[in-house]
């Protein structure tokens, strides 16, 4: 058995659809073990025995077939997770009113091993580094730029999922806790 988190995209929580226990409903009925959700944005804490792949199919035929939704899902272990922490891949940065700090998480396992495709010059945000099956960038907030999520999905497709440094710690302490 192993405990994943689930990344889902473009989850909007005012959509009816789109709430928490309709997700763990949906995860539960697809033969997911013990679905937690964490925050109101798409971020699902589960157990189950079948391959992340195996889990990533099935959620993104249950969602539009279960909930008239799609989204790209995006499910990663714990051990991934708890090696992208500890890579510290924004050591000495600070998530806070003046930088923003972005991880992606691509879906195409095939582009995890190709170098970071880098922010174009001009904007205020940059690429720092990318492992373990993301991307990590910094947004400098003071300054008026182009979109980084809409450079983003151009860089690397739609099948990402973005969250904050500070949920993806979230997210790495909840695998963490006891069912």
């Amino acid at each position: 058995m192993t405990r994943y988190v689930g990344l889902l995209r473009g989850i909007a929580p005012s959509n009816p659809a789109m709430r928490n226990a309709n997700l763990r409903r949906v995860a539960e009925g697809v033969g997911l073990r013990d679905v937690r959700t964490v925050i109101s944005s798409g971020n699902l804490v589960f157990d189950s025995d079948a391959a992340a792949e195996e889990v990533e199919a099935r959620l993104e035929a249950a969602w539009p077939e279960q909930l008239g939704f799609a989204s790209t899902s995006i499910v990663r272990s714990r051990a991934e997770v708890d090696r992208l922490v500890a890579a510290d891949p924004f050591a000495g940065l600070e998530h806070g009113p003046t930088s923003y700090l972005l991880v992606t998480f691509v879906q195409d396992r095939a582009r995890w091993a190709a170098p970071p495709v880098p922010a174009p010059d001009g904007v205020a945000y940059r690429v720092v580094g990318a492992a373990h099956g993301a991307v990590f960038s910094v947004t400098d907030t003071t300054v008026r730029s182009a979109d980084v999520m809409t450079w983003l999905e151009k860089a690397y497709g739609t099948g990402v999922s973005s969250r904050t440094w500070r949920t993806v710690l979230r997210l790495r302490d909840a695998l963490a806790q006891d069912r």
